[in-house]
Protein backbone atom coordinates (compact mmCIF):
# COMPACT_ATOMS: atom_id res chain seq x y z
CA UNK A 1 0.00 0.00 0.00
CA UNK A 2 2.75 2.60 0.32
CA UNK A 3 4.40 2.24 -2.63
CA UNK A 4 0.77 2.28 -4.29
CA UNK A 5 0.39 6.00 -2.52
CA UNK A 6 4.14 7.03 -3.26
CA UNK A 7 3.15 6.59 -7.24
CA UNK A 8 -0.22 8.21 -6.97
CA UNK A 9 1.60 11.52 -5.66
CA UNK A 10 4.33 11.21 -7.82
CA UNK A 11 1.99 11.72 -10.99
CA UNK A 12 -0.35 14.00 -9.09
CA UNK A 13 3.62 16.02 -8.50
CA UNK A 14 4.04 15.39 -12.58
CA UNK A 15 0.48 16.23 -13.45
CA UNK A 16 1.01 19.96 -12.13
CA UNK A 17 4.22 20.31 -13.40
CA UNK A 18 2.95 20.22 -17.01
CA UNK A 19 0.20 22.60 -15.93
CA UNK A 20 2.75 25.16 -14.82
CA UNK A 21 4.45 25.00 -18.16
CA UNK A 22 1.56 25.86 -20.08
CA UNK A 23 0.92 21.87 -21.40
CA UNK A 24 -2.81 22.04 -21.07
CA UNK A 25 -3.72 25.96 -20.23
CA UNK A 26 -5.15 28.81 -23.46
CA UNK A 27 -3.04 31.78 -24.81
CA UNK A 28 -5.11 35.28 -24.48
CA UNK A 29 -6.01 37.08 -27.43
CA UNK A 30 -5.61 40.86 -27.16
CA UNK A 31 -8.95 42.69 -27.57
CA UNK A 32 -9.65 45.01 -30.21
CA UNK A 33 -9.16 47.90 -28.59
CA UNK A 34 -5.71 47.09 -27.18
CA UNK A 35 -4.92 46.07 -31.03
CA UNK A 36 -2.22 48.96 -32.53
CA UNK A 37 -4.24 50.40 -35.32
CA UNK A 38 -3.38 49.43 -39.25
CA UNK A 39 -2.14 52.17 -41.54
CA UNK A 40 -1.60 51.63 -44.91
CA UNK A 41 0.94 49.47 -46.25
CA UNK A 42 4.06 51.11 -48.13
CA UNK A 43 3.91 50.50 -51.88
CA UNK A 44 6.02 48.36 -53.28
CA UNK A 45 8.96 50.02 -55.85
CA UNK A 46 7.24 50.13 -58.96
CA UNK A 47 3.68 49.86 -57.66
CA UNK A 48 0.74 51.06 -59.68
CA UNK A 49 -2.74 52.28 -57.43
CA UNK A 50 -5.39 50.00 -57.35
CA UNK A 51 -7.94 52.09 -58.02
CA UNK A 52 -10.55 49.33 -56.81
CA UNK A 53 -9.55 50.23 -53.18
CA UNK A 54 -8.93 54.10 -53.76
CA UNK A 55 -10.29 57.10 -51.91
CA UNK A 56 -11.57 60.86 -53.28
CA UNK A 57 -11.23 64.40 -52.39
CA UNK A 58 -13.74 66.84 -53.92
CA UNK A 59 -14.50 70.14 -52.45
CA UNK A 60 -15.23 73.60 -53.53
CA UNK A 61 -12.89 76.75 -53.48
CA UNK A 62 -14.69 79.92 -52.36
CA UNK A 63 -14.08 83.60 -52.54
CA UNK A 64 -14.70 85.71 -49.30
CA UNK A 65 -15.82 89.21 -50.35
CA UNK A 66 -16.97 90.69 -53.25
CA UNK A 67 -14.63 90.15 -56.60
CA UNK A 68 -12.52 92.76 -57.38
CA UNK A 69 -13.56 95.04 -60.97
CA UNK A 70 -11.85 93.18 -63.85
CA UNK A 71 -9.85 95.76 -65.64
CA UNK A 72 -11.03 96.38 -69.35
CA UNK A 73 -8.58 95.05 -72.10
CA UNK A 74 -8.01 97.16 -75.14
CA UNK A 75 -7.55 95.12 -78.21
CA UNK A 76 -7.65 98.12 -80.51
CA UNK A 77 -4.13 97.22 -81.61
CA UNK A 78 -4.89 94.49 -83.60
CA UNK A 79 -7.73 95.05 -85.91
CA UNK A 80 -7.93 91.26 -86.30
CA UNK A 81 -8.21 91.03 -82.71
CA UNK A 82 -11.49 93.63 -82.59
CA UNK A 83 -13.19 91.62 -85.13
CA UNK A 84 -12.91 88.12 -83.78
CA UNK A 85 -14.40 88.90 -80.42
CA UNK A 86 -17.71 90.32 -80.15
CA UNK A 87 -18.60 92.82 -76.86
CA UNK A 88 -16.28 94.72 -74.59
CA UNK A 89 -13.17 92.04 -73.17
CA UNK A 90 -12.60 92.25 -69.54
CA UNK A 91 -9.36 90.51 -67.41
CA UNK A 92 -10.59 86.55 -66.04
CA UNK A 93 -8.64 86.88 -62.57
CA UNK A 94 -11.85 86.65 -60.27
CA UNK A 95 -14.94 84.27 -61.88
CA UNK A 96 -17.25 83.60 -59.54
CA UNK A 97 -20.29 82.04 -59.36
CA UNK A 98 -22.33 80.92 -56.44
CA UNK A 99 -19.60 81.83 -54.32
CA UNK A 100 -17.71 79.71 -55.95
CA UNK A 101 -14.00 81.00 -57.80
CA UNK A 102 -12.76 79.11 -60.93
CA UNK A 103 -9.46 78.72 -62.28
CA UNK A 104 -8.06 77.62 -59.28
CA UNK A 105 -5.09 74.63 -59.72
CA UNK A 106 -6.10 72.33 -56.85
CA UNK A 107 -2.95 69.38 -56.47
CA UNK A 108 -1.66 66.93 -54.00
CA UNK A 109 1.61 68.24 -53.04
CA UNK A 110 2.87 65.85 -50.59
CA UNK A 111 2.34 62.10 -49.27
CA UNK A 112 2.26 60.45 -52.01
CA UNK A 113 4.21 57.35 -52.03
CA UNK A 114 7.06 58.25 -54.45
CA UNK A 115 7.25 54.11 -54.97
CA UNK A 116 3.73 54.63 -57.36
CA UNK A 117 4.25 54.64 -61.23
CA UNK A 118 1.94 56.22 -63.60
CA UNK A 119 1.94 56.47 -67.19
CA UNK A 120 2.24 59.25 -69.26
CA UNK A 121 -0.46 60.47 -71.32
CA UNK A 122 0.70 60.05 -75.24
CA UNK A 123 -2.66 62.03 -75.48
CA UNK A 124 -1.51 65.89 -75.57
CA UNK A 125 -3.00 68.58 -73.39
CA UNK A 126 -4.03 71.42 -75.37
CA UNK A 127 -3.99 74.98 -75.29
CA UNK A 128 -5.60 77.42 -78.05
CA UNK A 129 -5.13 81.14 -78.74
CA UNK A 130 -8.49 81.96 -80.23
CA UNK A 131 -10.29 85.55 -80.30
CA UNK A 132 -6.79 86.80 -78.73
CA UNK A 133 -7.13 85.04 -75.54
CA UNK A 134 -5.31 81.85 -74.50
CA UNK A 135 -8.24 78.78 -73.59
CA UNK A 136 -8.06 77.22 -71.09
CA UNK A 137 -7.00 79.99 -69.21
CA UNK A 138 -5.00 77.81 -65.79
CA UNK A 139 -4.60 73.85 -66.98
CA UNK A 140 -2.67 70.87 -65.89
CA UNK A 141 -0.54 67.88 -67.85
CA UNK A 142 2.21 65.53 -66.94
CA UNK A 143 5.53 65.50 -66.91
CA UNK A 144 6.85 64.58 -70.51
CA UNK A 145 3.12 64.86 -71.90
CA UNK A 146 2.66 66.74 -75.22
CA UNK A 147 1.53 69.85 -74.88
CA UNK A 148 -0.12 71.09 -77.99
CA UNK A 149 0.03 74.64 -79.37
CA UNK A 150 -2.61 75.95 -81.69
CA UNK A 151 -3.31 79.43 -83.29
CA UNK A 152 -6.99 79.59 -83.85
CA UNK A 153 -6.60 83.17 -84.96
CA UNK A 154 -6.09 84.65 -88.66
CA UNK A 155 -3.20 87.06 -87.00
CA UNK A 156 0.19 86.55 -85.48
CA UNK A 157 0.49 85.01 -82.03
CA UNK A 158 3.50 83.72 -79.96
CA UNK A 159 3.19 81.98 -76.96
CA UNK A 160 6.51 82.89 -74.49
CA UNK A 161 6.86 80.01 -71.33
CA UNK A 162 8.53 81.69 -68.39
CA UNK A 163 8.97 79.11 -65.59
CA UNK A 164 11.54 79.33 -63.16
CA UNK A 165 13.08 75.27 -63.56
CA UNK A 166 11.83 74.15 -67.06
CA UNK A 167 13.47 75.29 -70.05
CA UNK A 168 11.73 78.59 -71.64
CA UNK A 169 10.50 78.79 -74.61
CA UNK A 170 9.29 81.28 -77.21
CA UNK A 171 6.92 79.98 -80.44
CA UNK A 172 6.27 82.56 -83.27
CA UNK A 173 2.82 80.91 -85.05
CA UNK A 174 2.01 84.18 -87.70
CA UNK A 175 -0.28 81.62 -89.56
CA UNK A 176 -4.29 80.44 -88.19
CA UNK A 177 -4.62 76.72 -88.17
CA UNK A 178 -0.97 76.53 -87.10
CA UNK A 179 0.33 73.90 -84.34
CA UNK A 180 3.31 73.12 -82.42
CA UNK A 181 3.77 70.90 -79.76
CA UNK A 182 6.27 71.31 -76.49
CA UNK A 183 7.03 69.23 -73.71
CA UNK A 184 7.95 69.92 -70.17
CA UNK A 185 10.76 67.84 -68.32
CA UNK A 186 9.87 68.47 -64.92
CA UNK A 187 7.34 69.05 -61.95
CA UNK A 188 6.74 73.08 -61.56
CA UNK A 189 3.44 74.81 -60.37
CA UNK A 190 2.97 77.01 -61.91
CA UNK A 191 4.66 78.07 -65.34
CA UNK A 192 3.45 81.33 -66.89
CA UNK A 193 2.54 82.19 -70.73
CA UNK A 194 2.19 85.09 -72.14
CA UNK A 195 1.91 87.07 -75.67
CA UNK A 196 4.23 88.87 -76.63
CA UNK A 197 2.44 90.32 -79.26
CA UNK A 198 -0.65 91.09 -77.70
CA UNK A 199 0.43 91.87 -73.91
CA UNK A 200 -2.89 91.15 -72.62
CA UNK A 201 -3.10 87.55 -72.86
CA UNK A 202 -1.71 85.11 -70.09
CA UNK A 203 -1.96 81.42 -69.31
CA UNK A 204 -0.99 79.43 -66.43
CA UNK A 205 0.00 75.95 -66.68
CA UNK A 206 0.37 72.96 -63.55
CA UNK A 207 3.34 70.29 -64.65
CA UNK A 208 3.45 67.39 -62.22
CA UNK A 209 4.40 63.82 -62.10
CA UNK A 210 1.23 62.58 -61.25
CA UNK A 211 -2.11 62.52 -62.24
CA UNK A 212 -3.81 64.33 -59.03
CA UNK A 213 -4.57 67.60 -60.38
CA UNK A 214 -7.75 69.45 -61.15
CA UNK A 215 -9.14 72.85 -61.91
CA UNK A 216 -11.74 74.69 -60.44
CA UNK A 217 -15.05 74.84 -62.54
CA UNK A 218 -18.19 76.52 -62.41
CA UNK A 219 -19.40 76.80 -58.77
CA UNK A 220 -15.85 76.57 -57.52
CA UNK A 221 -16.10 72.88 -57.29
CA UNK A 222 -13.00 70.35 -58.19
CA UNK A 223 -12.75 66.53 -57.72
CA UNK A 224 -9.01 64.82 -56.79
CA UNK A 225 -9.92 61.07 -57.74
CA UNK A 226 -8.53 57.27 -57.07
CA UNK A 227 -6.17 58.35 -54.27
CA UNK A 228 -4.35 55.23 -52.45
CA UNK A 229 -5.15 55.45 -49.13
CA UNK A 230 -2.95 57.84 -47.22
CA UNK A 231 -2.28 61.41 -45.73
CA UNK A 232 -2.09 64.31 -48.01
CA UNK A 233 -1.08 67.79 -48.34
CA UNK A 234 -3.49 69.46 -50.60
CA UNK A 235 -2.46 72.60 -52.16
CA UNK A 236 -4.83 75.64 -54.16
CA UNK A 237 -3.14 78.15 -56.15
CA UNK A 238 -4.72 81.22 -57.39
CA UNK A 239 -2.95 83.79 -59.57
CA UNK A 240 -3.98 87.03 -57.55
CA UNK A 241 -4.71 85.23 -54.24
CA UNK A 242 -1.35 82.84 -53.60
CA UNK A 243 -1.75 79.69 -52.39
CA UNK A 244 -3.19 77.70 -49.95
CA UNK A 245 -2.73 74.01 -48.11
CA UNK A 246 -4.52 71.51 -46.34
CA UNK A 247 -3.88 68.16 -45.14
CA UNK A 248 -6.36 65.52 -45.61
CA UNK A 249 -6.43 61.95 -44.37
CA UNK A 250 -8.46 59.02 -46.99
CA UNK A 251 -9.11 55.46 -46.38
CA UNK A 252 -9.91 52.85 -48.92
CA UNK A 253 -12.53 53.49 -50.61
CA UNK A 254 -13.29 56.92 -48.60
CA UNK A 255 -14.44 60.76 -50.12
CA UNK A 256 -13.40 63.48 -47.84
CA UNK A 257 -14.44 67.10 -48.86
CA UNK A 258 -12.39 70.01 -48.39
CA UNK A 259 -13.32 74.05 -48.36
CA UNK A 260 -10.56 76.38 -49.89
CA UNK A 261 -11.27 80.42 -49.12
CA UNK A 262 -9.43 83.00 -50.81
CA UNK A 263 -10.14 86.43 -49.48
CA UNK A 264 -11.03 89.41 -52.33
CA UNK A 265 -8.40 91.65 -52.70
Amino acid sequence: MHARKLLALVSVVMLGIAGACGGGGTTETPSPESAAPSSPAAAPEGAKVDESNAGNVTGKVVLDGTPPKEDVIKMNADPVCMREVKGPQTTEYYIVDDGGLANVFVYVKGGLDTKYVFETPTEPAKIDQKGCRYHPHVFGLRVGQPLEIMNSDPTLHNIHAVPKVNQEFNTGQPIQGMKTTHTFSTEEVMVPFKCDVHGWMNAYVGVLNHPYFAVSGKGGKFELNKLPAGTYTIEAWHEKGGTQTQSVTIGAKETKDLAFTFKAS
